[in-house]
């Protein structure tokens, strides 16, 4: 089974269409799809109880005050049933389209692998916070050496095992693929095309990424530093 792991805050208007698209993307495969509410304040609920009843195949899982996009995240990653968990962004900019790419891509790379990050191309965010990830993501290569361009991409695929044990802080999602390479799990990519928001604005704001941001890459890279050996573990006698 694949999990589908949304994160979202008050996107009412943008679900019924967006979790109309994964169930287009996903038929024909083993999949659920769990919503996680970030203590929305406006019908999101309501919305997702209704889809719940209409579709099937939809988790919604609620916190009960807003906790951040990483929180989201990781409380629908141990929610997850499935043992490849595929996140996108609850905003309708991801294209569900890539759903099942992603798993193939993180199917077919094998067990070395760890994580399929999405990488976006024809970006539609304003300039200027096209030019604000332009320079996080230039700096988090510099320092990380993760080989990923754009590590912010909501669209990505990990095997949920290793997502579990990964350690876990506020922005958290948007260092995965370092974190991955941590536990000695290597990365692939995968280009996806970005879309406008339908309705609404974006919850999560351009300083409260940039701001926290640079500590929170300090502290990553203080996080591999103090890992230099991933041995292979075998028990042996059985």
């Amino acid at each position: 089974m694949i999990s589908i792991v949304i994160p979202c805050k008050n996107e009412a208007e943008n679900l019924p269409i967006l979790v109309g698209e994964v169930h287009d993307a996903m038929a024909g495969r083993d999949y659920e799809v769990i919503v996680v509410d970030d203590g929305s304040t406006d019908r999101t609920a309501d919305v997702l109880a209704e889809l719940a009843r209409s579709a099937g195949r939809l988790r919604h899982v609620r916190h009960d005050r807003s906790a951040g996009q990483s929180a989201a995240v990781r409380s629908g990653v141990f929610a997850a049933r499935g043992s490849i968990v595929v996140t996108m962004d609850g905003d309708g900019q991801n294209d569900p389209a890539y759903l099942p790419r992603l798993a193939d891509a993180l199917i077919a790379a094998g067990p070395s692998v760890g994580i399929a990050a999405g990488q976006r191309l024809k970006r539609t965010d304003t300039k200027l916070k096209q030019l604000s990830s332009r320079f996080a993501n230039g700096l988090r290569e510099m320092i990380l050496r993760d080989g990923t361009r754009d590590s912010g991409c909501g669209l990505k695929a990990l095997h949920t095992d290793l997502f579990r044990q990964l350690p876990f802080f506020d922005g958290w999602h948007r260092y995965l693929p370092a974190l991955s390479l941590r536990e000695g799990r290597g990365v692939v990519h995968v280009d996806v095309v970005d879309r406008s928001r339908r309705h609404g604005k974006s919850n999560y704001g351009i300083l409260d990424r940039g701001l926290r941001g640079v500590l929170d890459l300090f502290g990553v890279w203080w996080l591999r530093r103090r890992r230099k050996v991933v041995p292979s573990v075998t028990e042996l006698g059985q």
